[in-house]
């Protein structure tokens, strides 16, 4: 039995592994210390309700919302989006490379193909209008806003009059690209600022990294 303890003996799961840092810094638009940094966010998310460093949807809108008794369609759909194997619960590295979409230099392509998903609520490769009916309706609740049902239905319509330029009623994923294109404000919500400043947030974390940015080099 002691044996077998020390064979599985793993790492602590408050320190990062080194590899795995680099990797993540790698296939995303993080460096080494803001993958670091991300850690210690990710750490203090995933322990806050359930201790066992996973995020539960639970913790995402205590995160997001300080309650985590509200529900809210757009943060529910954002959680499924960041939970790419469908388990229930964000892991680190889905955690970090969902982000990364979010970051002021992640390319626009994969923020428009992440707010497309976003509104294809049915994942059925269209946006419907009642899909983003629905989406709109969740953006004003996450911020607050009451805003008449008529004004509601008008957005819905003025967004379908130019984006559905095939007239069937849905919105492809080619039109939503010609449409985010042609209306740069519909990504505004995919882009936070300050991830491009999280070493900030955690500097003595960061200080003592034991990872290089040289790592990086090819």
């Amino acid at each position: 039995m002691g044996c077998l303890q020390t064979k599985h003996a793993s790492r602590s799961p408050h320190l990062l592994d080194t590899r795995e840092a680099v990797a993540l810094a790698a296939e995303t638009s993080f460096t080494v210390s803001e993958v670091e940094a991300l850690h210690e966010l990710f750490r203090k998310i995933s322990n806050s309700i359930i201790e066992d460093n996973l995020i539960h949807k639970e913790e995402f809108h205590l995160a997001l919302f300080r309650s985590k008794k509200k529900q809210n369609l757009f943060v529910d759909r954002v959680f499924d989006l960041f939970d790419q194997k469908r388990n229930g619960v964000i892991e680190f590295g889905e955690f970090v490379r969902s982000l990364s979409v979010f970051h002021p230099d992640a390319p626009e392509e994969q923020k428009v193909a992440f707010a497309f998903k976003l509104y294809d609520l049915r994942q059925t490769g269209f946006i419907e209008r009642h899909e983003l009916k629905e989406m709109v309706l969740a953006l004003l609740d996450e911020s607050d806003l009451d805003i008449a049902s008529d004004a509601v239905e008008m957005i819905v319509d003025r967004t379908f009059d130019q984006a559905d330029t095939k007239g069937d009623g849905k919105i492809d994923q080619e039109e939503w690209t010609a449409y985010a294109k042609d209306n740069p404000y519909v990504l505004r919500n995919m882009t936070l600022p300050y991830l491009k400043d999280i070493t900030m947030v955690f500097p003595s974390f960061v200080m003592h990294s034991e990872i290089s940015e040289t790592d990086m080099a090819v």
